[in-house]
């Protein structure tokens, strides 16, 4: 019979996994040609908005195979809901037999997400951060700026979110932890911080070309399908290094998509995280360079979470 893992269960179980290290292995894996991981299945609601992403796969000779299907939900706040919500379901590779169902509530993909951002700031960040900008105000807003301590630790922090009551929350869930600046606008964000993530589900552009400074790293995280984008089109014309979590899927998504489907920037202008975290040259390589990674989530990082998981959970039952 499966296992069935709870979301209170998974919590602790996570504790003792080095999510971070899990991430890049995964990275490394998917970019070396070691995975299957076929197309994004997506769901688009309109009322209310919301999507749900079915996202799966497998690294060649393991022993799982994965479905994840997340969602988020945008309006679920109004309810005193998560926005985000789903499960993860883990399989025999060998058999196909149902080995592990995970109730996480779309928690682990908020995991994953934060720390794969965390990733990307390690390899393309500049080595002084003067602050952290947030752009958005949510529970992956939050985890992006907790996981970042991981790699890229610093203390001042800027925040923009669409109300100002939101961002008055932020700033009050990190206590005296850290110094948390509420800025008028995503503008205001850019004007004083070199490291910035922007975790929105927006439309239309936050962040302007002219907002970024020299020197300045985005990790993009919001835009996942192929309608919503954060970033102007010209910021990525601009950046001297622009990376994608997954090629393919700058085809149909994300702020690399908006940019090529432009004409702005060419696809021969995109490096893969998996290829880049193996390759120095690939890497920042001054303090002056604009640099953007696009996460647009690749199910090799759902895969790499819930073995993980699964495997601690067995490990603790002896």
């Amino acid at each position: 019979m499966a296992t069935v893992i709870a979301l209170e269960k998974i919590k602790s179980l996570l504790k003792n996994v080095d999510v971070v290290a899990a991430m890049t292995e995964g990275f490394r894996q998917y970019s070396n040609g070691n995975t299957v991981v076929p197309p994004v299945g997506e769901l688009l609601f309109e009322n209310p908005p919301g999507d749900v992403h079915i996202k799966y796969g497998y690294i060649r000779n393991d022993d799982f195979y994965v479905i994840k299907i997340a969602s988020g939900f945008y309006k679920n706040k109004d309810l005193g809901l998560p926005s985000s919500q789903g499960m993860m379901l883990l399989f025999n590779q060998k058999t196909g037999q149902t080995v592990a169902v995970l109730l996480d509530e779309g928690y682990l993909t908020d995991v994953r997400t934060a720390a794969a951002g965390a990733v990307a700031a390690k390899y393309f960040a500049p080595r002084n951060i003067e602050a952290i900008g947030i752009i958005g105000t949510g529970t992956q807003a939050k985890m992006q700026l907790q996981y970042l301590q991981k790699t890229n630790p610093c203390n001042k922090v800027w925040v923009w979110g669409r109300t100002a009551g939101n961002a008055v929350k932020f700033k009050e869930a990190f206590g005296l932890d850290f110094d948390v600046h509420i800025a008028d606008s995503p503008s205001e964000v850019a004007e004083n911080c070199n490291l910035i993530v922007t975790t929105t589900p927006s439309e239309v552009p936050l962040l302007k070309t002219d907002d970024i400074r020299p020197g300045t790293h985005i990790t993009a995280v919001g835009s996942d399908t192929s309608n919503k984008q954060e970033l102007a089109c010209g910021i990525l014309q601009k950046a001297a290094i622009v990376i994608a979590d997954s090629i393919p899927q700058t085809k149909s998504r994300g702020e690399i998509y908006q940019a090529v489907s432009k004409d702005l920037i060419s696809e021969d202008k995109i490096i893969e995280l998996g290829v880049a975290i193996q390759n120095t040259d690939l890497q920042r390589i001054n303090d002056e360079q604009i640099t953007v990674v696009d996460l647009t989530g690749v199910a090799v990082q759902d895969i790499m979470i819930t073995s993980a998981v699964y495997l601690n959970h067995q490990r603790a039952k002896g």
